[in-house]
Order: structure tokens, then sequence, then C-alpha cells
């Protein structure tokens, strides 16, 4: 199963917060699952680590790479394609991290762990 964790799911994942439900934990660690993070992902946390926000994000953002590549999650560039599908996408939501994580959920066929109801607006689909 093809995997893109919404940048809070990666944050829990990380962190292990119980927010993340055991179901999503249990997918994402499954030997077959592939684990995808959206490039979109480290621009956001480092963006909301910049703003003290995400005061908790420092060693994640010193390292992202590296705790990728110890959980075995892929890196998903951002694509043109994903850039002009996302401006494009209808309806009023606005948080453009969050438009192109469903733009690349979509065009990636991959189902997305989140707890944003409103991507089901969109018909992607979401696990949580």
């Amino acid at each position: 199963m093809r995997l893109l964790l919404d940048t809070h799911a990666l944050l829990w994942w990380f962190s292990d917060d119980p927010a993340l439900p055991a179901s999503c934990r249990k997918l994402i660690a499954q030997p077959d699952s592939s684990i995808f993070v959206s490039a979109v992902s480290a621009w956001e946390i480092a963006t909301k680590f910049r703003l003290g926000r995400l005061p908790s994000a420092s060693d994640l953002i010193q390292d992202f790479g590296g705790y990728l590549d110890r959980e075995k999650f892929r890196s998903l560039p951002v694509s043109y394609d994903h850039g002009v599908r996302a401006g494009m996408l209808p309806g009023p939501h606005q948080d453009p991290f969050d438009r192109m994580l469903i733009a690349q959920a979509e065009m990636e066929k991959m189902f997305i762990v989140s707890n944003e109801k409103l991507f089901d607006r969109y018909g992607v689909r979401r696990i949580w």
C-alpha cells in the first residue's frame, strides 16, 4: 500500500503521539507499505518552526532526511504538474500545504494518512 503522510501524521509518528491512531501506526509499520513524505511537509514544518509555532521540531528540521531514512520513508518531490493541480483545485480550502498534499495524493494514486475530513471533499483516499 502506498501511503502519503500528512504533516501532522508525520510529526505524531516521530513523537509517538497517541493522537495518531493505532490503526494508522499499524499500516505505516507494515513491511509491505511504501510510506511517502512530501517535500511540502518539510516546508510546512520548517515554516512553523521558524514562526515559533513548532519549537519541538528543532532536531527534525536539522536532520529531516536522516529521520526519513531511518524509518525507510520515501521523499516525494513537488513537480510542476503537482503545482498546477494544487493551484487548480476547486473549492474554498486555501491552505497551500494541504492543497499540495491533496494534489499529490490524487495524482500519485496514494492513500493519504490524515485527520483532515475536508480532504474527503476532494475525492482523495484518506485513511484515519
